[in-house]
């Protein structure tokens, strides 16, 4: 059961080894991340040293998931008018994700234990929170009544971070502009406080002056407006080349490449999405969308993976098979109903990313000595005392000298291997 049933390692030595040497390259223009760190500082501040970074990450993405959870309850089909409480908890849970995630890097400098499994995981729970608030912000609207439209919002989303991804396997560095995640964030917390204290039928008021347009269109205007500027970068990075060899990509792969995983996820879920002759995507739009959003999650894992180890990316992944039982269920006419093989493919693929996280953590954590959830206790202490040890050195260091051996190198106790040093002073 160790491996969880792979019965090889995904890693290789090769991969873990360049992991290890990983260091983290961002570019954020963001305008209200510079407005939010007082509160993410003094936020931290109250984080006691005993807690890992990584289940902060996790009990935030938890916490998001279940306030969504609440209002797919109510409004599975993102049509019903949910509870004017449960889009206050949905956007409490947002913040309470974003604040915990922007924490997360700062409390592990905080405690000494940055590592590239912390980048790693972050990202990971990232991609499954953007499949989550995509969910809400449509139900937040009731996008179920306009189901291409809802399709086209969603998709944008998970899109979108797969191309940020994307973008950093081909530059190396992933790059925030001023209006993204964390503004994207604070706009759908609104959107579900309007919703909560106006109610959702306020997106159907016609806009003044534009008669034709209702308030919800605004939010698919913002959305390709939004989308354009991402794309349009990532457009230019792959036109100037990657930073690998021949402007290829970290792993010396076609900068082209990852478009292809992406593909066979967006693509078989719009065929199978048109092709039903159950509706099956307009009679379960949250649980479609479900499912296909966390193939997408499970993608964008794997490319993360693959720019971090520098190593190139398969295209098949085993998450696929999920949306096959779909496809193969149309294509072959099956007895089965459609929403029922849609429920078997959601089970398929959470069990299928939940295995692969565990795994890759593991075989990273097995590398590294390292855990995932814990500080082990001496490494916090150790962290600490060294800093104070530098202090005290740094401050007397004009009454210190190093003891040298006649070829001018620092003479080492023979014991624990420490400098031997004679204090000036006394002498």
């Amino acid at each position: 059961m160790n491996m969880f049933f792979y019965k090889e390692k995904i890693l290789s030595p090769g991969q873990l080894k360049r992991l290890s040497d990983h260091k983290y390259s961002c570019e954020s223009l963001s305008i209200l991340d510079s407005v939010l760190q007082p509160w993410w500082e003094w936020l931290v501040s109250k984080i006691p040293l005993w807690l890992a970074p990584n289940l902060i990450t996790v009990i935030g993405l938890i916490i998001n998931i279940l306030t969504t959870l609440v209002l797919v309850y109510y409004s599975p089909d993102a049509k019903a008018e949910a509870p004017w409480w449960a889009f206050i908890l949905c956007a409490f849970g947002l913040f309470a994700y974003q604040s915990l995630d922007a924490i997360d890097g700062k409390q592990a400098r905080r405690t000494g234990t940055s590592s590239p499994l912390g980048e790693l995981f972050d990202h990971g729970c990232d991609s499954v929170s953007t499949v989550f608030v995509a969910i809400s912000a449509c139900i937040a609207v009731q996008l179920g009544a306009y189901p291409s439209w809802m399709f086209f919002q969603c998709f944008c989303a998970i899109t979108l971070f797969y191309c940020a991804h994307w973008q950093a396997y081909v530059s190396g560095t992933l790059r925030f502009g001023r209006v993204d995640v964390t503004e994207a964030q604070f706009t759908i917390m609104g959107i579900h406080l309007i919703s909560a204290f106006l109610g959702p039928e306020i997106w159907s008021i016609k806009v003044p002056v534009i008669g034709i347009f209702e308030l919800r269109h605004l939010i698919f205007v913002m959305t390709v407006v939004c989308c354009s500027v991402p794309l349009y970068q990532l457009f230019i990075d792959i036109c100037n080349g990657g930073v690998g060899k021949n402007g290829s990509t970290v792993a010396g792969t076609s900068v082209l490449s990852p478009v292809i995983p992406l593909s066979l996820v967006i693509v078989p879920a719009f065929i199978i999405c048109r092709k039903s002759t159950e509706h099956v995507y307009e009679n379960h739009p949250v649980l479609y969308i479900l499912a296909f959003g966390l193939v997408a999650a499970k993608v964008t894992n794997r490319l993360v993976v693959a720019h971090m180890t520098r190593n190139e990316m398969d295209y098949f992944d085993s998450s696929l098979i999920g949306p096959a039982m779909l496809f193969l269920n149309q294509y072959f006419n099956f007895f089965i109903p459609e929403h029922v093989v849609l429920w078997f493919c959601l089970i398929w693929v959470c069990f299928d990313l939940i295995r692969y996280s565990r795994q890759v953590c593991l075989e990273i954590c097995d590398h590294m000595r390292i855990q995932l959830f814990k500080i082990t206790p001496n490494t916090t202490t150790q962290n600490l005392q060294q800093q104070s040890s530098n202090r005290n050195v740094n401050a007397d260091m004009n009454d210190v000298t190093y003891a040298l051996n006649e070829d001018g190198t620092p003479l080492l106790d023979a014991d624990d291997d420490e400098f031997i040093i004679y204090d000036a002073s006394v002498a």
